[in-house]
């Protein structure tokens, strides 16, 4: 070993006692420079005429209280709210909690407006220093209130558009495996044309939802980093899960179950749809919205039992809960959608999802072309080609049920 290759190489022990020292180092300088810019200023005198304050409507609705407005106090400094201005009218107001609203702080203001539904309004909310910020009711619907009815009313909306049509995808296994290896190799490659739909879908999805949200909480940043990092996340687990020794059967179920999850995420998008669709009166919309994912989710089974087609025959419960993780959070998301949109959070769970869906064509496509190689075939074959683009065919063909 030369000496340069001596002092590189740490020594053990050596400066123990002292090395942790040179990591907190630089942390303790850096906020000594913030400290100081913080007490002592930049030394720039200049400052604006005008406060700078951004007020942002994250949700507005009406009830039996009157227009009731969720705000997010997206300024560098507190914002205090003096007046509320219904059709060209000054009205009392509350705002809980009381006081000015801290940077980055949430308030509601309730307006005791008797309103009457159908109409359209225009609130206008003035701050103390003379800024307007305005929001638009297209149609006063009173929104529902979260009672036991209307819980479980949701809740069979969920299933009925997640769980049942999943489930009855799934009733293709034992059909698909009487199928050839081609025959497999095209199921599969016709379930990475269902996800690769899915995938723009759920951006697309995704993004508008972030255009609602609130300029200052990034929406479009949240769909692109939740898809980044639920992908990673799940190629790390599937990394982890390859090291381990198993079957050749528990490979097919893994990959059935991530796809699956993957889906719920999408279904959790369907479900956030239909119901803001309910909550805001569009009872047609929303109805129509049912039978529309209804059908276009079966096909989202089919892909579900792709992978277990060529493996040893699965137990019973291991559908079920396929069943469950696949359709099972269209309930959830039709109590959100109903009780608690949230546009900042959907546009997070929208990127969550695609990322999901994403790493799963991943490993289906990994995994089709190991096998074709094994076999000897061309992994991108004329037959994988036609299921890829029939995949895709049938969910545009089915969407656009939803989109009329």
């Amino acid at each position: 070993m030369s000496q340069l290759q001596a002092e590189m190489t740490p020594q053990a022990g050596k400066s123990s006692g002292k090395a942790w020292l040179w990591g907190i180092l630089p942390v303790a300088l850096l906020i000594a420079i913030v400290a100081v810019i913080l007490t002592v200023g930049t030394g720039v005198k200049e400052e604006s005429p005008i406060p700078i304050e951004n007020v942002e409507f994250e949700r507005v609705y009406v009830n039996e209280n009157g227009i009731v407005l969720n705000l997010l106090n997206a300024s560098p400094q507190a914002v205090d709210i003096v007046m509320a201005r219904v059709a060209d009218a000054y009205w009392d107001f509350t705002i809980k909690p009381d006081g000015a609203i801290p940077r980055m702080g949430r308030a509601t203001v309730t307006i005791p407006y008797p309103w009457v539904e159908g109409d359209g309004y225009e609130v206008r909310l003035v701050t103390g220093e003379s800024t307007v910020f305005s929001t638009e009711i297209g149609a006063a619907i009173q929104a529902p209130a979260p009672d036991a009815q209307r819980f479980m009313q949701y809740a069979l909306i969920g299933f009925y558009v997640g769980v049942v049509p999943v489930a009855l995808g799934l009733l293709w296994f034992p059909l698909m495996r009487r199928f050839t290896a081609r025959g497999i190799h095209a199921v599969l490659a016709f379930t990475i044309g269902l996800l690769l739909f899915l995938v723009v879908d759920t951006f697309q999805e995704g993004f508008e939802l972030a255009e609602q949200a609130p300029e200052s909480l990034k929406g479009s940043g949240l769909v692109w980093f939740g898809a980044i990092l639920s992908m990673l996340f799940l190629i790390a687990i599937d990394q982890m899960n390859e090291r381990k020794k198993g079957k050749e059967g528990s490979r097919g179920e893994r990959i059935s179950f991530m796809l699956a999850s993957g889906i719920g995420l999408h279904n959790f998008g369907e479900g956030l749809a239909i119901g803001a669709a309910f909550a805001v009166g569009e009872a047609a919309l929303g109805t129509f919205l049912i039978i529309g994912f209804t059908l276009h989710n079966m096909t989202e089974g089919i892909g579900v039992a792709a992978p277990l087609a060529q493996r040893q025959r699965p137990k019973l419960r291991t559908f079920v809960w396929l069943a469950l993780i696949a359709g099972g959070p269209a309930i959830l998301g039709t109590w959100v959608g109903g009780f608690v949109m949230n546009n900042t959070l959907a546009s997070l769970y929208f990127g969550i999802g695609a990322g999901a869906i994403i790493q799963v064509v991943f490993v289906i496509g990994r995994m089709l072309w190991k096998e074709s190689v094994k076999l000897g075939y061309a992994p991108v074959s004329w037959t994988n080609y036609a299921g890829v683009a029939a995949g895709i065919a049938l969910m545009y063909g089915t969407s656009l049920l939803v989109s009329g």
